[in-house]
């Protein structure tokens, strides 16, 4: 194939049209002879592979200089995969820079955090700010989308790949200055934003203005600035920079094709970029799911529904999971039986409608060449992991288009805030051990243990039709937040915060008035003092959830226990739980200003103090604002979340099993429920509703017991039309 493949009629779309879920990945024939390629599809047939992401990282084939381009090879690739039927993702071949590239423009390099330019090497090496990265980056985009567009079974272009890291060079100095000029204006507004009348920082002239770096403004690593203005906003500026990256290549391609949808991969809880700024340039969210340990169905689900929310609740793609093991950690354990398939499933319950892998045959040099593919180096089709992986493309291809665009019908909030997480950990003055992720995983998974469905949403999202809104760490505060988690109160909803919230305004700098700042009137609290505590420090927090439940009722005297006593603490009056969970590394020292004491520290000069609060604004029918002062244990976490969604009839029907996971997807009246055995032993759980599993055939009726294996999946098609929320 020498010619350009001819054109075919486009249609402008945000999800890839595909009819079931898409099932392939990563493929790169130019690193084998072409015999392999055969063999490689004909096991691609086996498993019931259709889809084939390609050139992701082949520039030094595409462009072996600044002047030629070759496209013969990509052309055999591509048309081996029309041959085969096969779906195709398309990538600009972008995530690595050929080695003359960075030979003959070494500013294409990247400058590190100390100040050294780097030579050639690795990948994710191309400063963002370069003129000539820009320019050549976007041309090879442009050539690839004039050549490729049209192509039968085109379903997405893919950009760049795994966008991270950051550059502290000249030109990005430079253009670090005109993203300043473009958000402040004027250096007044600057200096007032970054507080510059503090230790003589006062800017003058825009060209004074240098990158937060180890040269400069930090000391002890990038997490450690004298001025969190300044590198708070370097952090927007680089997420930024590698935006207009994107945004580059992805004008080139619309030159060409006005209609097949682009994205690139995210990875999920990925602290250098904001994925919110980025979700509106993107027509649909994928990522790359590679979780830390076995046991992060938690963090998977988050990390799903925080994808999701990118795009208002549209379905994602997972454009990379390994099916055995991943190369990159000191300790690479396989994935036991079962558990592919159980993760891939779970995918597809939040919101994926393609399940792809990294990679579809192993690698033979290189730092990936140990990395888990479909095929191995012998490309054998006999292997555990080959028949796991053929069995779950039946699976998909017997579904079909099922759940296709269907979305979940969450009436529970959970707020991620990118410039929340820089702020937080880039602060002085409090703890360096918390960290947002692990503050934001805490509570969201109380909310995922109690089976409710959640959107992970922005702080600017419209959060009228959620019930529950829960705010972890919300140190920062953007535009009329606080006013919109009035409202939930106000119409009788609940919002759930904790410690640091409020703290800061969008320039980073504090409040000037009590915490929490403008969230005060919404919890009716202040906080006076804020005490911090090393890792392993504890102290014990008395919860006095109302309408606690007497049977929980055991021997005092340790965390977890419950004992009785007056709901006021005073020492008399009418009985209730009182449960003792751990607080640690922050404790708050509330003031209540109308809000009423749920829960009490135990130990230190603020013994007694409320840890944990409750504000029923009067004239509110219903609404609630709870406020967590201190970082409570697994337990009081699941207490508090669980109380509060108890208040609206959210918490879910397997909610007594912490191993079994439900999810929702609705489509056009039609509602399809995933069960899910994350545990390591057999379950029996009472149906929650009758239907059908899409996945035997058999029928099951409510009440009955389903008997869940370990990593077992059910997808149950209930009958008749449901309503939203997460309960049976």
């Amino acid at each position: 194939m020498t010619a350009r493949i001819a054109a075919t009629a486009l249609t402008a779309t945000t999800i890839p049209a595909t009819g079931k879920i898409l099932y392939g990945g990563d493929y790169n024939p130019e690193q084998w002879p072409r015999e392999v390629w055969e063999e490689d599809y004909a096991a691609f047939g086996k498993a019931a592979i259709d889809t084939v992401t390609l050139n992701v990282f082949a520039w030094s084939h595409l462009q072996p200089d600044e002047d030629t381009y070759d496209f013969s090879w990509l052309d055999a690739i591509v048309g081996r995969a029309i041959e085969a039927g096969a779906r195709i993702v398309l990538a600009t071949a972008t995530g690595a820079l050929p080695p003359w590239l960075s030979h003959r423009f070494p500013e294409v390099n990247r400058t590190d955090f100390e100040g050294r330019r780097h030579v050639y090497g690795q990948r994710h090496n191309a400063c963002p700010s370069s003129p000539v990265f820009q320019r050549m980056s976007a041309a090879l985009a442009d050539r690839i989308a004039e050549r490729y567009a049209g192509t039968p079974g085109l379903v997405a272009w893919h950009v760049g790949n795994e966008y991270g890291g950051a550059c502290y060079c000249e030109n990005c100095a430079a253009g670090f200055r005109g993203w300043l000029r473009e958000r402040y204006g004027t250096l007044d507004r600057l200096n007032e934003a970054w507080n510059t009348m503090f230790w003589s920082h006062l800017f003058s002239d825009w060209e004074q203005i240098v990158p937060p770096s180890a040269l400069s403004e930090h000391w002890r690593g990038p997490d450690h600035t004298a001025f969190q203005g300044i590198t708070l906003d370097y952090l927007r500026f680089m997420s930024d920079a590698m935006l207009r990256n994107f945004r580059d290549e992805k004008a080139a391609i619309r030159r060409h094709d006005p209609g097949t949808p682009v994205t690139t991969n995210f990875m999920g809880m990925f602290r250098p970029i904001d994925y919110q700024r980025w979700a509106a340039d993107l027509d649909f969210a994928s990522w790359d799911n590679y979780p830390p340990g076995p046991r992060e169905h938690a963090r998977m689900a988050l990390a799903h529904d925080l994808m999701r929310g990118l795009k208002d609740g549209a379905p994602f793609w997972v454009m990379e999971q390994t099916p055995t093991i991943t190369a990159s950690r000191d300790v690479n354990p396989v994935k036991r039986p079962g558990v592919l398939r159980l993760w891939s499933w779970q995918a597809v319950a939040h919101g994926a409608d393609a399940v792809l892998y990294f990679q579809l045959r192993q690698s033979r040099g290189a730092c990936e060449k140990y990395h888990g593919a479909v095929l191995d180096h012998a490309g054998r089709t006999d292997t555990r992991a080959f028949r796991e992986v053929a069995e779950l493309g039946r699976e998909f291809e017997e579904l079909g288009g099922a759940v296709l665009g269907a979305r979940t019908p969450a009436r529970v909030a959970l707020l991620f805030d990118w410039d929340s997480w820089w702020a937080a950990e880039i602060t002085d003055g409090l703890n360096r051990h918390v960290k947002y992720p692990a503050v934001v995983l805490a509570y969201y998974r109380a909310l995922w243990q109690a089976g409710a469905q959640v959107d992970v949403v922005p702080q600017s999202a419209d959060l009228t039709g959620y019930d529950v809104v829960v705010a972890p760490l919300l140190h920062l505060l953007k535009g009329d937040v606080a006013a919109r988690l009035q409202a939930v109160v106000s119409r009788g909803g609940s919002v759930l915060a904790t410690f640091w919230s409020g703290r800061v305004d969008e320039d980073d700098n504090a409040f000037l008035m009590d915490v929490p700042g403008p969230l005060a009137g919404v919890f009716g609290i202040r906080v006076e003092e804020t005490d911090s505590g090393e890792p392993g420090v504890v102290n014990p927090i008395t919860l006095r959830l109302p309408g606690a439940d007497e049977s929980e009722r055991v021997a005092t005297g340790g965390p977890g226990s419950v004992r009785t006593g007056p709901a006021d603490g005073s020492g008399g009056g009418g009985q209730l739980n009182a449960v003792v969970v751990d607080g640690s590394l922050v404790f708050e020292v509330i003031v209540p200003d109308g809000a009423e004491t749920v829960g009490t520290y135990g130990a230190d000069f603020y013994a007694g103090a409320p840890a944990v609060t409750r504000h029923r604004p009067d004239g509110v029918a219903g609404g609630e604002a709870w406020y967590v002062g201190t970082a409570l244990d697994d337990d009081g976490v699941g207490r508090v979340v669980r109380h509060v969604l108890e208040r609206h009839e959210l918490v879910g029907p397997y909610a007594a099993w912490p191993d079994v996971e439900l999810a929702v997807r609705e489509r056009d009246g039609e509602r399809s429920s995933f069960v899910l055995n994350h545990g390591t032993d057999e379950v029996r759980v009472p149906a929650h509703a009758s239907g059908t599993d899409l996945l035997t055939g058999r029928r099951i009726v409510r009440g009955e017991a389903l008997v869940l294996a370990p990593t077992e999946v059910v997808v149950l098609r209930e009958d008749g039309v449901r309503g939203t929320g997460s309960g049976p």
